[in-house]
């Protein structure tokens, strides 16, 4: 080894002794305090105290050893608050050793706490809830405390809107029975145009979320949002025939009711605030039978009034009783003197009330217009009965929804998934409105069929029993003849302006009265 060499190596390791030797002896002074102080201890129990305090003086001790001989200037943090910009004075982080708690990071949860109220992801309604803890190192408390940008919780709900379908090679991948049930369905496509009610669906949807944003727990759900995948204005090339296309899923409506076919009810459905008696579908009464539901409503008129009647009642309450009672009678007089279909036994579907009451779209479904409901590889003969909210789309009666899946009832839908195909046959409704017959409700979905190419090979339409109708051997008790009975009230043409302000503004709020 050269002189040179030897000469470093000396320099190297009696500078590493000068640097190392004062915190060595720093640690046998620490060492040397503890024996002395801990025997004249009296309180054991203080042992642990004293073992702290070493800790962290040896941890100071550390820090001190890897701190750079020529220490870098205070690095300077604008911090911004409400009233001014703070300039905070930030010590720089050393490399090693270092406090895990000071390093910047985002920390992303692999699971969320369940079971509590205020869970985010719980309340999230189906949509993707992206989350994740941010931490950085930051000024004072007492600036951060007063600064907007600290201890912050952003949310953004982004909902991208879907395009319509409008081919069969879209449809087909929701059901792969369509091209074979309808042969002529794909020279219609062809020249297909998408609804403007498919535009103002979406755009009916969008304001409500706007309205929702903030509200968690009122906010649409992505279920409901996505509920339809198109609606297509259709026309035979040969025919000329109009046919709505909509595609979606299926929930159900439960509405409805007909002294003449059903003159008795659960209880619980005719005391109901909820139950609505009525369907947009409606003809004029032909027995003496009373509905039902007038029972139900007549009880709630009563009740309104012993409230009105009490002292203790608030005037405000009463002018909102008072209206409610109008209400009711108003519905207690269409009762009378129509009748209605019922969800229950009748196959019907809904269409946005938009929709039903539009008189400048010619492709437009009106109440009473025929249909054919198409799931998997049957296809249901039905009517347009009842209008519904103008932000949703895909419901029908129970009866329907049973047919489609036993299992659907009054709080399950039969299908969730968009793969529900309704056929409305544009201005095809028969006037003046009458009472179910399902044989030719069958003649006509057949006929309107026929107008856009008919049903595929070995295809048949499905026929519906009438539940309602009194069995051959069986004399029906509560049928009463009704020749000879004229209603007191006149009957509005079906579908008409008229007919529909007059079931819509009886549909009762759900309120106990």
């Amino acid at each position: 080894m050269s002189s040179k060499h030897s000469k470093e190596a000396l320099l190297a390791k009696t500078e590493g002794s000068k640097r190392g030797l004062p915190w060595l002896r720093a640690s046998f002074f620490l060492l040397v305090l503890f024996a002395v102080v801990v025997p004249f201890t009296s309180v054991p129990h203080k042992l642990k105290d004293y073992a702290k305090e070493l800790i962290l003086a040896q941890r100071e001790i550390n820090r001190m050893a890897y701190a750079p001989e020529n220490e870098e200037p205070e690095e300077v943090v604008h911090v911004e608050t409400e009233a001014e910009v703070v300039e905070v004075p930030v010590e720089v982080t050393p490399e090693l050793p270092v406090d895990p708690i000071l390093v910047e990071k985002v920390y992303v949860p692999k699971e969320h706490f369940v079971g509590t109220k205020g869970d985010m992801v719980r309340m999230s309604k189906g949509f993707h809830f992206d989350y994740a803890f941010e931490m950085s190192k930051g000024g004072l408390a007492s600036v951060e405390r007063k600064n907007k940008k600290s201890y912050v919780a952003e949310y953004k709900l982004k909902v991208p809107l879907p395009k319509a379908s409008t081919s069969m090679v879209d449809l087909a991948s929701l059901n792969a029975n369509l091209p074979k049930l309808l042969p002529g369905l794909s020279a219609m496509l062809e020249k297909s145009v998408v609804s403007d009610f498919y535009y103002t669906l979406y755009e009916n949807k969008v304001k409500r979320l706007e309205r929702e944003v903030l509200k968690l727990n009122e906010l649409s759900t992505k279920h409901n949002f996505y509920d339809c995948e198109t609606i297509l204005n259709l026309k035979s090339p040969t025919t000329g025939r109009k046919v709505l296309l909509l595609q979606g899923d299926m929930d159900v409506v439960s509405d409805g009711s007909d002294g003449d076919r059903l003159a008795k009810m659960p209880d619980k459905i005719v005391n109901s605030t909820y139950y609505q008696p009525f369907t947009s579908y409606g003809w004029k009464k032909t027995g003496k039978v009373e509905n039902p539901m007038v029972a139900g409503w007549k009880k709630r008129i009563g009740n309104a009034k012993r409230e009105i009647a009490d002292k203790k009642t608030t005037a405000d309450r009463k002018s909102w009783l008072k209206a409610r009672i109008k209400m009711l009678e108003r519905g207690v007089a269409d009762m009378k003197a129509r009748s209605y279909l019922i969800a229950e036994y009748d196959p019907f579907i809904v269409m946005p009330v938009n929709m039903i009451t539009n008189r400048s779209d010619k492709f437009a479904a009106r109440v009473g217009d025929y249909a054919v409901v198409i799931y998997g590889d049957k296809l249901y003969p039905a009517i347009v009965g009842d209008g519904g909210p103008t932000f949703k789309v895909g419901e029908g009666s129970l009866r329907l929804a049973k047919e489609l899946n036993s299992r659907a009832s009054s709080y399950s839908r039969p299908v969730s998934d968009v793969t529900v195909t309704y056929l409305v046959f544009s201005n095809s409704r028969d006037t003046p409105a009458s009472a179910p017959d399902y044989l030719k409700w069958h003649q006509r979905c057949s006929e309107l069929l026929a107008e856009m190419g008919g049903l595929g090979e070995g295809v048949q339409l499905e026929h519906w029993e009438d539940l309602l109708a009194p069995k051959e051997d069986e004399v029906p008790k509560d049928t009463i003849e009704s020749e000879g009975y004229t209603s007191e009230a006149a009957e509005p043409e079906a579908g008409t302006p008229e007919s529909s302000e007059s079931q819509l503004t009886t549909i009762p709020v759900p309120c106990e009265s």
